[in-house]
């Protein structure tokens, strides 16, 4: 995705303070909320197309945009996005560093026993890139290599499990954010990267070297599945502390409205091709 893209719909207020929160202003309508309160949202930036910023600072995504559209337009809030490692995330939400988490972040069961998940607003696949032209060009031709994944997430898991399906025989490169994998990967420093198919996708896109690894994987059998293999299938949510119900409800049920009215689709469509 173009880091010049134009918003469209939606222009925002953005300010970067020394503490790494760039704030948003909220509309001051909505079903909910008293327009007092500012929502706080620990984020692991940058992660485009979910939350990075053009090169005039501006902060934008996907995850940005269902943040306005659920805080601000259906619940009137103000809210501001907080920049956090990926890899301590959940433990900052739990010492009430922020009010929830959006960060692309995968719902599992590991990740349940310490927050709680909203109903799911997006689906993405755990996926390998690779150089073009390059050696890998089936899966098992990464036994004996080395995959860059980020710390802490699903991609890394996922390579933990490929990992073991090669009887130890794979080495994992892990940093903190997945721009370090990328570049890893054209520096031939690692074989391949295991990360979400959108993120890489983007990368992909603007990288002409660089290419999705093709085969069948756990996704091939559904009709909405994407071209390459896929090694997982996953459900983004939002996370909240787990005393934090009553609100958790409030965003489901903004969440549904904007499916309902068909405000998801139309954000979906900024980002991602149909």
């Amino acid at each position: 995705m173009d880091g010049n893209r134009t918003v469209g719909r939606r222009q925002y207020l953005t300010g970067l303070g020394a503490a790494g929160t760039v704030a948003l202003a909220g509309c001051s309508g909505g079903d909910g909320g008293d327009g007092q309160e500012t929502i706080t949202i620990g984020s692991d930036i940058p992660y485009p197309p979910f939350e990075y910023r053009t090169e005039s600072g501006e902060l934008v995504g996907f995850d940005v945009d269902i943040a306005e559209a659920v805080f601000a337009d259906q619940l009137g809030y103000d809210f501001e996005f907080q920049e956090t490692g990926f890899d301590g995330i959940i433990a900052s939400l739990n010492n009430a560093n922020f009010r929830v988490i959006m960060s692309a972040m995968t719902i599992n069961d590991e990740r349940a026993e310490r927050v709680d998940f909203s109903d799911p607003y997006f689906t993405a696949y755990q996926t390998v890139l690779i150089l073009d032209n390059g050696e890998i060009t089936e899966l098992d031709d990464l036994q004996g290599e080395s995959v860059g994944v980020q710390r802490g997430t699903t991609g890394e898991a996922a390579a933990e499990d490929l990992q073991s399906d090669f009887d130890g025989d794979l080495e994992i490169q892990s940093y903190d954010q997945i721009t370090g994998a990328f570049d890893a990967l054209l520096n031939n420093q690692v074989s391949a990267v295991i990360n979400d198919n959108t993120v890489s996708g983007d990368f992909a896109a603007e990288n002409e070297d660089v290419v999705f690894l093709e085969g069948e994987g756990v996704a091939a059998d559904r009709e909405d599945a994407p071209p390459y293999l896929t090694l997982t299938i996953e459900e983004y949510g939002i996370a909240f502390r787990q005393d934090d119900d009553e609100f958790r409800e409030e965003v489901n049920g903004a969440l549904a409205t904007l499916r309902e009215e068909g405000t998801y689709d139309e954000i979906y469509s900024e980002y991602f091709s149909a």
